[in-house]
């Protein structure tokens, strides 16, 4: 039973995701489930609305939580609410640590690229990752490191390594992306650089007193002019 009531906070929780995902129109690639949590990946394009990107990681935390109180009021579970609290607490808290690509990590990447860079807010999200993972290794080490720890822990670097790996890919996508598609982005912003690009705005690019337009600067740099 215990085995049970984990794993169903852990799938109840990405289901939240996933519902939400197929409802604002988002495929969803794969979902895994892990003893301590689990990770949904998403094909979302890079330039979605953070918004909406928002309600599907929130969805997560919420379906648990209302699942949790569901159980709480059956009485079947009375002998297992104090197992219960624990398993409820410590997913929640686990998944909203700012570790990328937790949703605590990814929460924070969506909050920063509202007024930062998508490459900044990228950059930042994993240096803060990384930092989370030494102060809580840091913290365990004083206090009797266990194996199953030592693992989360290595599995979490190995995740936030691979994502950093990939930023550049990334971040190609993200510009292709906005060459491809046209999207109605209300705000505009003027840069010196499409490394300074934000995500849900228009950009006009200053270079040797000159203004260009975003479509002209991407559409010189994927014909390799720039």
């Amino acid at each position: 039973m215990p085995f049970i009531l984990l794993v169903s906070l852990i799938v109840i929780h990405e289901l939240g995701h996933f519902i939400a995902a197929l409802i604002l129109g988002f495929n969803v690639d794969k979902i895994y489930i892990y003893p301590f949590g689990g990770v949904s990946k998403f094909n979302i394009d890079l330039n979605e609305s953070i918004y909406k990107e928002f309600i599907v990681l929130i969805m997560g935390p919420l379906f648990q939580i209302l699942f949790f109180i569901l159980l709480n009021n059956i009485s079947y579970f009375n002998s297992y609410s104090e197992l219960l609290k624990v398993y409820n607490y410590t997913i929640i808290f686990f998944n909203l640590l700012p570790i990328y690509p937790l949703d605590g990590g990814k929460l924070l990447n969506l909050l920063l690229s509202i007024n930062i860079s998508y490459k900044k807010s990228f950059n930042i999200s994993i240096f803060i990752s990384y930092l989370t993972i030494t102060i809580i290794f840091i913290i365990y080490l004083f206090n009797n490191i266990k194996l199953n720890i030592l693992v989360i822990l290595s599995f979490l670097i190995f995740k936030v390594f691979t994502e950093n790996k990939n930023k550049n890919y990334l971040f190609d996508k993200f510009l292709l992306e906005r060459y491809l598609n046209k999207y109605s982005f209300k705000k505009r912003k003027s840069v010196n650089d499409i490394s300074e690009f934000i995500r849900m705005k228009k950009h006009i690019i200053k270079r040797n007193d000159r203004y260009y337009s975003e479509k002209e600067i991407l559409d010189n740099k994927f014909n390799n002019k720039y």
